[in-house]
């Protein structure tokens, strides 16, 4: 099993719950992918690091990683986009959201790249396990309802901000509507 772990740029601690979650798949022998922003993407990093933790691949956009503090295999993503654009970097989410079984995410219940690579892994059928850092516990996301209930953390400006940045309400709209004709076989 291959997880992708991510979180907000603004975390600036891991919490011992997340601590304990990362033990687990670490004792389950897990492959990680992370990647090399500042923030949980570095304080991840150093944990696994601290813990031994080898089956470990650092994904970044461009030429070299920001971070690779365990010296781990690097995944670089090549993108036609601006360098240090937002879509630059989300280049390198959309690969590790393809190339993972599941998610950890650690979310400041705004930081936009985490909801965007929430959206990204459901979209591809995958379950997040999210850790809302603020209110300090995990939730589960493997459908557009548990999505939307993760969104009742956001505060109404910072929802407005994920919709400017990552179209999060159409996007969510296109998973409904995803959904539904999973759910509705053709021609009904």
């Amino acid at each position: 099993m291959r997880v992708f772990i991510a979180g907000s740029m603004k975390i600036r601690y891991l919490d011992p719950l997340v601590k304990r979650h990362i033990d687990r798949l670490l004792a389950n022998d897990y492959e990680i992918v992370v990647g090399d922003a500042d923030g949980a993407d570095t304080l991840v990093q150093s944990y696994l690091f601290n813990h031994g933790a080898k089956k470990t691949t650092i994904y970044c956009s461009g030429l070299k990683p920001r971070n690779n503090v365990g010296n781990w295999p690097v995944q670089r993503v090549d993108t036609k986009h601006a360098e240090g654009s937002r879509a630059f970097f989300t280049a390198k989410d959309i690969r590790m959201a393809e190339m993972a079984d599941m998610g950890l995410m650690i979310w400041d219940a705004e930081s936009t790249g985490t909801l965007g690579n929430i959206i990204e892994l459901l979209m591809r059928k995958k379950q997040s396990t999210v850790f809302v850092n603020k209110a300090r516990l995990f939730k589960d996301v493997a459908n557009v309802k548990q999505l939307e209930e993760i969104l009742s953390f956001m505060s109404e400006a910072a929802k407005e901000k994920g919709n400017k940045k990552i179209k999060l309400f159409s996007r969510i709209e296109s998973l409904k509507h995803e959904q539904l004709m999973f759910v509705m076989p053709m021609g009904h």
